[in-house]
C-alpha cells in the first residue's frame, strides 16, 4: 500500500488547475478519480469528485486527492469547466445526463464492476477514452500478477467484511472474489446477503464467522458487536481492513489482495 501511495504522489506532483482553466478531464466518482490519477498526467485532470477528499469515501491517499480541484458533481459546475471529457457513473440522474448532452459534453458513464475481469475491462475502457492505452495495459498486468500470486485453499475461512456499521459485503461482488482468491469464504452468503446489505448483530450471533474484517474497529457498532460476541464465547477474530481498499477496483485490487493475504496468513498463524 505504501508503494501505491508513493507512486500516486509522484503522479500528482503538480498544483491544482488554475481557477480559469478549461478543458481536461472531470471525474464525478471516486473510483474514476483513482483511475485518472493512475492513467494520466495531473495537468490533464481538471477536477475530481469531492468524495475523494473525504476520508470515508476516498480510494486515493488524501494528500494526493487534495492536490486537485474537486466538484460536488452538479451539472452547472461541470459545464462551467468546459471539460474535454467527463467520467460519470451509470447512476447519474437523467436530468444531469440531459444537461451534459445539451452542453455537448463528451461523457463516459461507468458501471460498478463486480469481478476482476470486469474491472480490468473498465481500465481498458477508461484508458482508451483518455488516450492512455499503454498505462492501462501496464495497470492490468499488475493486476494479473497480483491475482497469479494468490494461492487460496479451496475450503476458505468464513469471514465477514463490514463496509460500515452493520453494512456488510454480500455475494456477487468484487470484494467477495478477492476474498475467495486469498483463502476466505464470504460468510454473508450463508445469511442470504447479496451485493451489500445490513447484517444485524442478532443475525451474526446465530452463526458467527471465524473472522470479521472491518474498517471501523473503533466505531460504536463494532464495539457493540465485539461485546455481544464475547458474551457468547464465540471465537471470532477481528482484523482491520482499510476503508480505502473497500470502495473500488482497478488500481486498488493489488493492494486489497496483499492486505487480505496478509490477514489470511495472520489467521493461519
Amino acid at each position: 500500500m505504501r508503494a501505491l501511495c508513493f507512486a500516486l504522489l509522484l503522479l500528482a506532483g503538480c498544483a491544482p488547475a488554475a481557477e480559469g482553466a478549461r478543458g481536461g478531464i472531470v471525474s464525478l466518482n471516486p473510483c474514476a478519480d483513482q483511475l485518472l490519477v493512475a492513467l494520466v498526467p495531473p495537468d490533464k485532470i481538471a477536477a475530481i469528485s469531492h468524495y475523494s477528499q473525504a476520508p470515508g469515501a476516498t480510494s486515493l491517499p488524501l494528500a494526493v486527492a487534495r492536490r486537485f480541484r474537486a466538484t460536488a458533481g452538479t451539472a452547472e459546475e461541470v459545464i462551467a469547466l468546459a471539460p474535454d471529457l467527463v467520467l460519470a457513473t451509470s447512476f447519474t440522474p437523467p436530468a444531469t445526463r440531459a444537461a451534459f448532452a445539451r452542453a455537448g459534453l463528451r461523457t463516459l458513464y461507468l458501471g460498478s464492476p463486480t469481478t476482476i475481469a470486469a474491472s480490468q475491462a473498465q481500465v481498458v475502457e477508461v484508458a482508451t477514452a483518455v488516450g492512455a492505452e499503454a498505462r492501462g495495459s501496464a495497470l492490468n498486468r499488475r493486476i494479473d500478477a497480483a491475482v497469479a500470486a494468490q494461492r487460496a485453499d479451496q475450503a476458505g475461512v468464513p469471514a465477514l467484511l463490514y463496509i460500515s456499521g452493520n453494512l456488510a459485503n454480500g455475494g456477487g461482488t468484487l470484494l467477495t472474489q478477492l476474498m475467495a482468491l486469498t483463502g476466505f469464504r464470504n460468510a454473508a452468503v450463508d445469511h442470504g446477503l447479496t451485493v451489500t446489505g445490513t447484517l444485524p448483530v442478532e443475525t451474526l450471533l446465530a452463526r458467527p464467522p471465524a473472522v470479521i474484517l472491518s474498517p471501523d474497529a473503533g466505531g460504536r457498532t463494532a464495539a457493540l458487536r465485539r461485546r455481544l460476541l464475547a458474551r457468547t464465547g464465540a471465537r471470532v477474530r477481528e482484523v482491520a481492513f482499510p476503508r480505502a481498499l473497500i470502495n473500488c477496483g482497478g488500481p486498488t485490487i493489488p493492494a486489497a489482495l496483499a492486505r487480505l493475504r496478509a490477514i489470511r496468513a495472520q489467521v493461519a498463524a
